[in-house]
Parts: C-alpha cells; sequence; structure tokens
C-alpha cells in the first residue's frame, strides 16, 4: 500500500516536469522560426490545435545587404558620328481614284450651309466626278446659322460668294444649329415661340430672295432626322418653313428625311446605301454622316442638279465649243519617198478586187440559148419533154409499137 501511494504522486511530478520541458521547447522553437524559419507545429498543436495560419515549411533567405561600391572613374571616349541606316518608307494608302480633269468652261454647283452642307458637298463631288464639265464648290461653315448672325451673317456673306463662284445652280442645307435663341429688333426672342418662328421665316425668305433676283436656280435641301427624338421634331418644323419659300419663289425643295429612316418612321445609323446594299450611313454621336450617307444625300438632288446642268453633267462628255475645239492644221503634201504608199481612192475599182464599180453594166453571157427557166419565166410554159421520160405525155401511135 505505502509502495502505490509513493508512486503515483512520482509519476505525477515527472508528468508535470515533462509538460514544462515541452513548453519551454516549444517557445523556443517559436522563437528560432520567427527569425529565421516558419513556425513548427508542437505536441500541444496536435493535441489541441492551433490558431495561428499555417505557413510553408521553408522559406527561402533573402541576399544579405551589400556595402555600396565606390564610384569607378571612367576614362573619356571621343563616340564617333553613328553610321545612317537607310529605312524603308511606309507605304502610303492608296488614293482614292480620281475622275477625268475638269474642262475651263465647266458649270459650277455651289453648296452653300452648315455641317450637313460639307457634306453634301463631298456626296456631289463624289457623284459628278466623271463629268468633266461639273464642278462643285462647297462653301460651309459647321456652326452657323440664320439665328446667330453675330456669329456668321450669310445674308451678307452670300453675295460676295456669288460674285466669286457665278454658280450655276446654288444648293442650300441650313438650319440644323438654330435651335436657341434669336435677337431680333433689339428683342430677344426665345425658342420655340410664335415670334421666333416669325422672324425665322423671314431670314429664310431673304436667303431665297437673294438667289432669285439673281435668276440663278436654287435647291434647297431638307433636313435628315437625327438621333435625338425631340431634335428631329424640331427640323421637321424646319423642313416645312424651307419647303414654303423655296417653293413660292420658283425654287425646288428636295425632301431626304426618309432615306434615313426605316418602315416605322425612327431613325436608324444603319440603311440602304444608293446600291440598294445596308451600309452605316451615320455616325455614332447620331447626327454625321458617313461616306455612304453623303452618297446618299447627294443622290435624292442628282437627278434634278442634272435637269439644270444638261450635256455638261454627262460623264466623259466633252461640250466642243471655242475654248475646247482642238487646232485644226493644214494637210502637208506627200514627201517623196519611195518607201511610202500612196492613198487609195475610194472610187477605185481595185478597191475591192473587182473591176467596175457597183451599179456598171455587167459582161454579156456568151451564152445565147435561153435557159429552161427562162423559158418558163418570160412564156409561162414548160419546156417539152423528151421522148420516153415519165413526165412526156405525147400522144404515140401504138399501131407501130404493136409491129
Amino acid at each position: 500500500m505505502t509502495r502505490r501511494k509513493c508512486t503515483v504522486p512520482y509519476l505525477l511530478r515527472l508528468a508535470r516536469l515533462l509538460l514544462a520541458v515541452l513548453l519551454v521547447s516549444g517557445v523556443l522553437a517559436d522563437a528560432a522560426s520567427a527569425q529565421d524559419y516558419p513556425r513548427r507545429r508542437t505536441l500541444l498543436d496536435f493535441l489541441f490545435g492551433s490558431s495561428a495560419p499555417e505557413q510553408p515549411r521553408y522559406m527561402p533567405r533573402g541576399p544579405e545587404p551589400r556595402a555600396p561600391l565606390a564610384p569607378r572613374t571612367r576614362k573619356k571616349t571621343v563616340s564617333k558620328p553613328a553610321t545612317p541606316v537607310a529605312r524603308t518608307p511606309a507605304l502610303a494608302a492608296p488614293a482614292p481614284p480620281q475622275g477625268p480633269a475638269k474642262i475651263e468652261n465647266a458649270k459650277k454647283i455651289l453648296v452653300i450651309g452648315d455641317f450637313f452642307a460639307n457634306a453634301l458637298g463631298d456626296g456631289l463631288e463624289e457623284a459628278f466626278r466623271d463629268a468633266p464639265g461639273t464642278q462643285i464648290e462647297t462653301r460651309s461653315n459647321g456652326s452657323s446659322g440664320l439665328v446667330r448672325d453675330d456669329y456668321f451673317d450669310w445674308r451678307r456673306q452670300l453675295p460676295k460668294m456669288l460674285d466669286e463662284v457665278k454658280p450655276a445652280i446654288v444648293v442650300v442645307d441650313l438650319g440644323t444649329n438654330d435651335r436657341q435663341q434669336m435677337t431680333a429688333s433689339g428683342n430677344d426672342q426665345r425658342f420655340p415661340s410664335d415670334g421666333w418662328f416669325t422672324e425665322y421665316e423671314k431670314r429664310v425668305d431673304g436667303i431665297v430672295k437673294i438667289l432669285t433676283n439673281r435668276k440663278i436656280p436654287v435647291i434647297w435641301v431638307g433636313l435628315p432626322p437625327v438621333k435625338s427624338p425631340g431634335m428631329s421634331a424640331d427640323l421637321v418644323k424646319f423642313n416645312a418653313i424651307y419647303r414654303k419659300a423655296t417653293e413660292q419663289a420658283g425654287g425646288e425643295f428636295i425632301d431626304i428625311w426618309d432615306g434615313f429612316v426605316d418602315e416605322n418612321g425612327a431613325f436608324v445609323l444603319t440603311g440602304s446605301d444608293v446600291n440598294g446594299q445596308q451600309a452605316r450611313l451615320r455616325g455614332q454621336d447620331g447626327i454625321s454622316m458617313t461616306d455612304a450617307g453623303k452618297r446618299k444625300m447627294a443622290f435624292y438632288l442628282e437627278k434634278t442638279a442634272r435637269k439644270y446642268l444638261g450635256d455638261m453633267a454627262s460623264p466623259g462628255l466633252v461640250r466642243l465649243d471655242a475654248t475646247s475645239l482642238p487646232e485644226l492644221t493644214a494637210p502637208q503634201p506627200p514627201k517623196d519617198n519611195p518607201d511610202s504608199i500612196p492613198p487609195m481612192k475610194i472610187s477605185d475599182p481595185a478597191l475591192d478586187g473587182g473591176s467596175v464599180l457597183l451599179g456598171g453594166k455587167e459582161k454579156p453571157s456568151a451564152n445565147k440559148t435561153p435557159s429552161p427557166r427562162d423559158l418558163l419565166v418570160s412564156t409561162g410554159l414548160m419546156p417539152t419533154a423528151p421522148a420516153g421520160r415519165v413526165d412526156d405525155y405525147r400522144v404515140t401511135d401504138t399501131s407501130q409499137n404493136s409491129k
């Protein structure tokens, strides 16, 4: 009994000692791992778990810092100029095909207006590229209109343009920038009041009268729709004013609205081009025109413009007048050259290998005996068939045959 009592306390003390040793070793291991290596798992971690996140077993050490090197002294060397290397120039983009040169007396189409007029001018240049008798002159100001005459006054600038260009036709495409306040007679007219539209109609009439007073055909092209529904609704009202003023003055109004909407009348970015193929017509902003859209704008007034220009709008056709006639020179006499062949007259019978001209007398035939055909034609009687032939119907003496 005494021996058992002494053994149990001894074992308890031994277990406490071992536990203390393990705790001390774990602390030392954690301290060492914190400096050089990651923390290793101890017996307590296996028994009770560890709250510290597990790290990789080995962690490479970085290079030890080195002392800065003393600056080196370098010898100064004189560098030779580098030999230039010949480089091949980059290939430029191919230029668009150019049409024939315009003749000196080509008729001019003057296009005036805002940025839509600039796009229309580009489309007309493409449409009449192959017409040497037609020339396009575009005079546009992208931010201009009929409202801000303090910025650009079309009623004052247009007569100067007409005197300079001397056009055969004037094409107007203007008004996209006019949805703003207007100052008239010292009063501010806000858009879209009744007073604003009254003053705007007067200014449109003023532009048309400047052209009609000079007896110049005027073609006013309507504004196309835009992406903004509210702005498109205002442009419809503007087109009605342009149509009324132009037609009352004897001009022509060209409506291009339907070419840039779908079957429901909604604005579209992509639609049919002049060839009936689907193409991008408008820019991403919903206002500007692409190359296909510019050409489509010109398509709507191309027929009307050709009506005024006549033959000068035909491709490849040049009207011969005093300024475009070729120089005429007298024919030079033939020189004495044995190798030259004299010209042959049209009246020479040997031209076609015959001995007489057409209509000349034929040579008399050597055979005087008429042919059976000639006898039939002249007398109407068949020649007598030879005796014994199947078509010989003459009556013969049967008594002699019987003898």
